[in-house]
């Protein structure tokens, strides 16, 4: 974690913040990867729906695993080096990157969630007389407050670092806060999804 913490990520002020070259073109919501986003949210419907363990399963586990390693690399990779990097380059990473998490984070959380939550009430998991019960609480929190996090925090930092560097004029103190906000909430994320992992191996070992 204090790896994470410790950049800084000021924007000097000799750097024009307005400089075409250093703000690149983009969107803050990339219209492109909606449709995508409205299939899986179709398929996550239909899996409810049916009430079938297996699609359930596929969608708690595939997305789960990928809000896993999204949140590890985004927290002990991606933030650490966004820190160090020099402020056009840095621009450049987040006008890239960011926008495609503004659809990737809240469609695996909202989809790891539902799917989980209807795949415990269709195997008895979510009652009080399951063995585990204590360990799933535990995974209940942690997930919940990773969930707040990541939808409450760090992506609405996404969302004002992208729109502030919309701005014909980017205020660099702005940008500085929202992207500390963002490197110190995925290093937090980062550091409970390995909680996460120790709890739900520890349930699969029964």
């Amino acid at each position: 974690m204090a790896d994470v913490a410790a950049p800084t990520v000021s924007v000097p002020s000799e750097v024009p913040p307005g400089a075409p070259s250093e703000r690149p073109d983009f969107q803050v919501v990339p219209l492109k990867g909606l449709p995508i986003v409205g299939v899986i949210l179709i398929l996550l419907v239909a899996a409810i729906a049916a009430g079938k363990l297996w699609p359930l399963i596929f969608l708690h586990v595939a997305f789960g695993a990928a809000w896993t390693i999204v949140d590890l690399f985004m927290g002990f990779v991606i933030g650490p080096i966004l820190g160090r990097m020099s402020v056009p380059a840095r621009i450049e990473l987040t006008t890239k990157l960011m926008p495609k998490m503004v659809l990737i984070m809240p469609t695996v959380v909202s989809v790891t969630l539902a799917a989980g939550w209807q795949l415990g009430v269709e195997m008895g998991t979510v009652d009080s007389s399951y063995y585990h019960h204590g360990l799933l609480v535990a995974s209940y929190i942690v997930v919940g407050v990773m969930a707040v996090i990541a939808l409450g925090l760090l992506e609405p930092a996404n969302i004002a670092v992208l729109t502030e560097l919309k701005k014909p004029s980017p205020n660099p103190a702005v940008i500085e806060k929202l992207m500390k906000r963002f490197i110190y909430t995925s290093g937090i994320i980062g550091a409970m999804q390995i909680a996460t992992l120790v709890i739900m191996t520890r349930i699969a070992a029964g």
